[in-house]
């Protein structure tokens, strides 16, 4: 599956800059991702409050509303400050099952001034759906909507 990265970051420029309103911004780039990545059943963010993520825009079906992070793939995504690219979540110490069909997860941290504020957290029902690219594609997404937040 490939994704044309250089458009979709266009495009997520696009809408979101200038744009002061920062939930509105998530929710279009959320939109934006499930449209165009194929193979996902639920792209969306978490913002962090305190030591919880609580569930902010997303696509798919209804989602785990907080998750401490101290668990899961978003909260690992948290605590060590780096994107997790997980082919299987079955094999992932401490993975939370919000949809019992997702198979393979990509979280991307959102960051102010180096400190994380939420992440990007990508599903899939298909085992080993994300690649380096994905991970280098939605990080440099990523960092053009930090810019824009």
């Amino acid at each position: 599956m490939h994704t044309d990265y250089e458009a979709l970051i266009a495009q997520t420029d696009a809408l979101t800059a200038g744009v002061p309103h920062r939930i509105a911004n998530l929710a279009n780039v959320s939109a934006l991702i499930f449209d165009t990545l194929d193979g996902l059943n639920w792209a969306g963010f978490y913002l962090l409050e305190g030591e919880t993520l609580v569930l902010g825009p997303f696509q798919g079906k209804p989602a785990c509303i907080e998750i401490p992070v101290s668990r899961g793939v978003c909260g690992a995504a948290v605590r060590e400050n780096r994107s997790q690219l997980v082919p299987d979540v079955h094999a992932f110490q401490g993975h939370i099952a919000c949809d019992s069909a997702s198979r393979s997860e990509l979280v991307v941290p959102l960051r102010r001034d180096g400190a994380v504020f939420g992440v990007l957290d990508l599903d899939s029902p298909l085992p080993a759906r994300f690649t380096e690219a994905d991970r280098e594609g939605m990080e440099r997404l990523a960092a053009t909507l930090e810019r824009n937040l």
